[in-house]
């Protein structure tokens, strides 16, 4: 009884061990100058084959967690309006289940315009949250800090 025990924690183990190194979506972050003391910041999220990643915003019955984007406050900082997606979204639905998604495969820009009061060397700070699935199965909510230097 106790190697059945066993066996079954070396096999739960084995398998979370695995599934934390499976890592579907590598962000990039940088900034790109557009006009005086206006910035666009761009974080781009390149998914692996067959993986999804999810939008802002998502369907009423929507039951996986959209992408979150938050930044921290900066006294230099002016954020104007939301941050925007550029890709190709698609639309997931599992009539089985009755759910749909927003989803992006590839490739997905979040793209969000700043501006600095003056011209001086600040670094946007925050957070992305997000949700990644496969045909199979969905990871559990991830969330990655970033920094973006604006000079």
């Amino acid at each position: 009884m106790k190697r059945i025990f066993y066996a079954m924690v070396l096999l739960v183990s084995a398998s979370q061990v695995m599934a934390q190194g499976v890592n579907p979506v590598q962000w990039t972050y940088t900034a790109k100058k557009i006009a005086d003391k206006t910035y666009e910041i761009h974080l781009t999220a390149t998914i692996q084959p067959s993986w999804h990643l999810y939008s802002q915003t998502q369907p009423a019955d929507a039951i996986i967690e959209p992408t979150e984007i938050k930044f921290n406050k900066n006294p230099l900082v002016i954020y104007n309006g939301y941050v925007k997606e550029v890709g190709k979204m698609q639309l997931f639905k599992d009539e089985k289940l009755k759910i749909a998604a927003n989803q992006y495969s590839d490739k997905v820009d979040f793209v969000q315009t700043v501006k600095t009061k003056a011209n001086v060397k600040t670094n946007v700070v925050g957070s992305v949250q997000f949700q990644t699935c496969d045909d199979r199965k969905c990871l559990p909510p991830k969330k990655i800090d970033f920094t973006v230097a604006l000079q």
